[in-house]
């Protein structure tokens, strides 16, 4: 089985070695800077940018007028939502607040920045919400020319499961066409890597606009074997993208034999960074890109 899957990517080894060879440490901050600001906002955005990070990481949601915004869930998350007459979001209800079924008009409304995390404690407060894919990809390319900084890269996740198909999103045809007609507007394309859990979406990606950046996450209770990982996906990925817990020596040197960049998930300490790194990651999404200074 492993064999079948170095064969299969011999036929994009070539530009896939020297792309690998090529790219430095990739610094990513989970979405924009969790551990710091407002998860998905455009001020997480700008504050991972300062802090020197290689790449946005970010999640995109469908509302249901069509428009793309930064979520990670496709409804209003309990922890970090306030409604607009400034009651809080309840556990009990969150999932029928479904962005889905709302329009951006009315999920705006929404503040997803005053409410104090209970996990991230050094989360600066402030009045803030969702932000439109468009919105944000202009605020931060703007900031990168008046910060003099080098153009930022973006990594998409794609929020779908089969479980909830037309429910709480398209199902991944659509939901996928939505979002590269932004990003293709934006003319961003060689910037950006799509990144999904639902490798549906990958798989739509590939046959479909096989010039994007794909990356393929794994859940920390997924034991399958790197090699039939790639086989159930039926195609090589740009990155490999597992919990940090299931990266091992054997997993960086079949990533490396295989032409895939692996991308480790989410990692906040110091130490198990300079280890991932020491053992040979291509890279690191963090909700501390504060932390990648002291690598």
């Amino acid at each position: 089985m492993i064999l079948s899957v170095l064969l299969l990517s011999a036929c994009f080894s070539t530009k896939k070695t020297a792309r690998l060879e090529a790219m430095d440490f990739d610094k990513e901050g989970h979405r924009g800077c969790r551990g710091l600001m407002p998860e998905n906002t455009i001020p997480a955005m700008l504050k991972a940018i300062d802090l020197g990070v290689t790449t946005l990481e970010t999640d995109a949601i469908i509302t249901r007028d069509k428009k793309v915004i930064l979520s990670h869930e496709p409804f209003f998350n309990h922890e970090i939502a306030t409604k607009p007459d400034g009651v809080l979001v309840t556990e009990a209800e969150e999932k029928s607040l479904n962005m889905y079924r709302m329009d951006y008009a009315e999920i705006k409304k929404y503040d997803v920045g005053l409410r104090p995390h209970p996990r991230f404690p050094r989360q600066q407060k402030m009045a803030v919400s969702k932000p439109l894919l468009t919105d944000m990809i202009d605020s931060v390319e703007q900031h990168c020319i008046s910060a003099h900084k080098p153009p930022a890269h973006y990594n998409i996740e794609t929020k779908t499961q089969p479980a909830t198909d037309n429910q709480y999103h398209p199902a991944p045809a659509e939901f996928v066409e939505i979002l590269v007609a932004v990003i293709l507007e934006k003319k961003i394309t060689d910037r950006v890597t799509i990144q999904s859990f639902d490798p549906r979406t990958l798989q739509y990606l590939h046959e479909h606009y096989p010039v994007f950046k794909t990356a393929l996450l794994i859940e920390d209770f997924d034991k399958k074997p790197f090699a039939l990982q790639l086989k159930n996906l039926g195609f090589i990925p740009t990155i490999y993208s597992p919990d940090y817990s299931l990266v091992t020596p054997l997993l960086v040197k079949q990533c490396k034999e295989s032409g895939v960049l692996l991308l480790p998930w989410t990692v906040n300490d110091l130490d198990k960074m300079r280890e991932l790194k020491k053992m040979g990651v291509n890279g690191i999404i963090s909700d501390f890109p504060d932390l990648f200074a002291q690598l």
